[in-house]
């Protein structure tokens, strides 16, 4: 199970993968959105977790690319800071699986991905 993380806080970024190995699962990571999508077609991963405000290309500009011009189904978590109730139903709108305001525990974040491999059958 590959797992791609987008995110372009290297304290966060690190942290994630780092549990996320912890885990199991085999981990790529990206520093922002251009480099996700290079990600994306180089390893095709079976989940996307991504922050919304990255350089290049936002998590949003990310999950419209993916549902849009790649008519991807991978499933797509979305972290943020931004809280607002219209940013949240905007990614969920355009196709994200979920959400994850910040901050929040890394075990939650597991959590969620644990259940859509179970929803999915990813495994």
């Amino acid at each position: 199970m590959t797992i791609l993380i987008c995110e372009d806080e290297e304290i966060m970024l690190t942290a994630l993968a780092f549990r996320m190995r912890r885990q199991g699962f085999d981990v790529i990571t990206a520093e922002d959105g251009r480099e996700a999508m290079e990600r994306i077609e180089e390893h095709q991963p079976d989940i996307i977790v991504t922050d919304i405000m990255m350089p290049h290309l936002s998590g949003i500009q990310l999950l419209e690319k993916m549902r849009g011009e790649m008519n991807s189904e991978v499933p797509i978590i979305i972290i943020s800071a931004l809280e607002r109730e219209e940013t949240i139903l905007e990614t969920f709108r355009k196709g994200a699986n979920d959400f994850i305001a910040k901050p929040f525990k890394p075990n939650e974040l597991i959590v969620r991905i644990k259940k859509i491999i179970q929803e999915k059958n990813l495994s």
